[in-house]
């Protein structure tokens, strides 16, 4: 299934100033969530970022920090987003049935939540070249895990042209620049 820039939410989990030094290829990342961050705002997309423990592992990296809207942070103590208690009636506060997730530890803090949402029937979409873990076997373990259990695999590409539907809009002169 496609997505819809109706139906999709964006969910940047944990790409924190404390722990984003030690991911393996962090700039990828950042640059990547960055452009999904500014695709969703550009096109009305909502956007939630969770912050695993802030006071260890710092709040979210100031690059994407400047481009959340003030009250989409969620802070959490549990892995998963999804234990967090409210963090689910946020989701469900936007009526939307597509998560696009991207962010830090694929294999811990992403996997878990990921795996919470398919769990609650969402249809959840795991953007892979906006993930990592500290060491890339344990990214591409969870990536597997994932898709094994029914989650979109798809790319920041893939995600923003879908998003954009077509051509010749006033938004895909300004998204398609994003994507060099």
């Amino acid at each position: 299934m496609l997505l819809s820039p109706e139906r999709s939410t964006l969910l940047v989990v944990d790409v924190q100033e404390r722990l984003a030094p030690a991911i393996h290829d962090a700039d990828r990342v950042v640059r990547n969530a960055g452009i999904l961050m500014d695709s969703a705002g550009a096109l009305g997309i909502p956007v939630l970022a969770s912050e695993q423990y802030p006071r260890g592992l710092g709040v979210t990296v100031p690059a994407l920090r400047e481009r959340l809207p003030a009250d989409a942070v969620v802070e959490k103590i549990h892995f998963a987003c999804t234990g967090e208690p409210g963090f689910v009636q946020r989701l469900d506060a936007f009526g939307r049935d597509q998560i696009v997730v991207c962010g830090m530890e694929a294999h811990v803090c992403v996997l878990q939540t990921v795996l919470g949402l398919r769990a609650l029937g969402r249809t959840v979409y795991l953007v892979a070249d906006a993930v990592s873990s500290r060491a890339p076997a344990n990214a591409d373990l969870a990536v597997a895990r994932m898709r094994a259990n029914g989650v979109e695999i798809v790319s920041t590409e893939m995600v923003v042209f879908e998003w954009l539907q077509r051509a010749g809009t006033p938004a895909f002169k300004t998204l398609s620049t994003l994507i060099k």
